[in-house]
């Protein structure tokens, strides 16, 4: 053996280990640094209130400002703002197209009035109150960002608003000229109006128990590209030693059985059918072990037929790869569904906390859309705007291309009489 032959599987390794290395950390170092485009729902219910500030009557709409002053201090390469009605809001949220919602209620400037009013006479008064919804459906991750994107902007509005209604509180206690001096506030009462707003984290259709805060369907979306990957490779070592194509070693014993006369389309096929039954089994393996560990699987048979095409669709693009570039396509496979597809999934991270060109890939990557149609399923009741139509309509696309590569390659290959035979030997 040549230094070269000898130090080219070192060489192959530490560039995989890098590329790894790259992808992995790349995207979980600084999710706050990388934060674009992150979509957060603003709802604006309040109908305004007519106050009296000491002098004439006027019409007011605290929302409207909040609301203003929102869109003005979020930054906006980070967040996507969404002002929207409550029933597009809910929408937008039972079909994980946001990660949390803003809420400000319809009596938000009479409350607010209110408590201008409260804090000079006796008597209980209740904050008015503005609503953070989460959505926990989307992730843990996710609803780790809404929450501390809202405590960062709500605090800041509680503030500014504070700051509005104690002027105004001031304004209203100032006597007129030669009259008695105004009343003092107590240091309980400008505590109130420093912090007028009562914040309320809220979520929106909880996850139920066995969910693993909303991780279940990242790793089951794991278990059914590996299913199909490893599967994949390891349908095809085991064929091409039964026909004979490469040997066989059981511990000190070796195997190499009479090369069959088969052609590579005729291989390929019979590979593609065992595909087809493993995805078959394996999915309902899955979902028997998901339900036995208690997970709630609300669709089961959407679930498992949703599991065998994906099986099928990832291991016949697999077996294709390998048909058609031979060994170098185990490296192949694992670059496309593992390096390049779990980081880019959004199982874990948000595609809107990584790097963008990470959601360049997720546009592409089978890691990502089957995890969409996954989440859809446990999570969104099989909602197809909730991410199972792109499962599907990507999963068959995959399909399709593992077809037509693979055939085209191996009759190509069959045509110019590119016999699968060790070099030198006769036919």
């Amino acid at each position: 053996m040549t230094p070269f032959r000898w130090a080219f599987p070192i060489v192959v390794v530490t560039l995989l280990a890098s590329l790894l290395g790259v992808m992995y950390l790349d995207y979980i170092v600084d999710p706050e640094k990388n934060l674009h485009d992150f979509p957060i729902a603003l709802v604006n219910q309040d109908v305004g209130d007519d106050l009296s500030t000491g002098g004439p009557v006027k019409h007011v709409n605290f929302g409207d400002q909040v609301t203003d002053g929102l869109r003005t201090a979020v930054p906006a390469d980070k967040i996507d703002l969404r002002v929207l009605g409550i029933n597009e809001a809910q929408l937008q949220m039972q079909s994980a197209q946001v990660y949390g919602t803003i809420i400000i209620p319809s009596d938000f400037s009479k409350r607010l009035g209110i408590l201008g009013v409260g804090s000079v006479v006796p008597g209980d008064i209740t904050r008015p109150v503005i609503t953070l919804q989460t959505n926990p459906r989307t992730g843990a991750f996710g609803t780790t960002i809404v929450q501390k994107f809202g405590a960062q902007a709500l605090t800041q509005v509680n503030a500014q608003v504070g700051q509005q209604l104690t002027d105004q509180v001031k304004t209203t206690l100032t006597p007129p000229p030669g009259g008695p001096p105004a009343p003092q506030l107590t240091a309980a009462t400008m505590i109130t109006l420093a912090q007028p707003l009562n914040i309320v984290v809220d979520q929106f259709r909880p996850l139920p128990g066995g969910s693993g805060e909303g991780l279940t369907a990242f790793f089951y979306s794991l278990l059914l590209l590996l299913a199909g990957m490893v599967g994949a490779m390891i349908i095809h070592q085991l064929i091409d030693s039964a026909l004979g194509f490469i040997p066989t070693e059981w511990g000190p014993w070796y195997v190499h059985n009479s090369r069959a006369p088969i052609s590579r389309t005729r291989t390929l096929l019979l590979k593609w059918s065992a595909v087809v039954v493993m995805a078959v089994a394996v999915s309902a393996a899955l979902l028997g072990i998901g339900s036995a560990l208690g997970m709630p699987i609300d669709r089961p048979l959407l679930l498992f037929l949703y599991g065998a095409f994906v099986i099928t669709a990832v291991g016949v693009t697999c077996t294709s790869v390998l048909a058609a570039v031979g060994t170098a396509g185990l490296i192949i496979n694992l670059i496309i569904f593992i390096i390049l597809g779990l980081p880019s999934s959004g199982g874990t991270v948000p595609i809107e906390a990584t790097p963008k060109y990470f959601g360049w890939l997720a546009s592409f990557e089978p890691m990502h859309q089957v995890f969409l149609g996954t989440r859809s399923i446990l999570y969104f009741s099989g909602g197809g705007t909730a991410g199972l139509s792109r499962g599907l309509w990507m999963s068959t696309l995959g399909l399709a291309i593992g077809l037509v590569l693979g055939l085209v390659i191996t009759r190509f290959y069959d045509r110019r009489g590119l016999d699968r035979k060790p070099a030198g030997a006769v036919a």
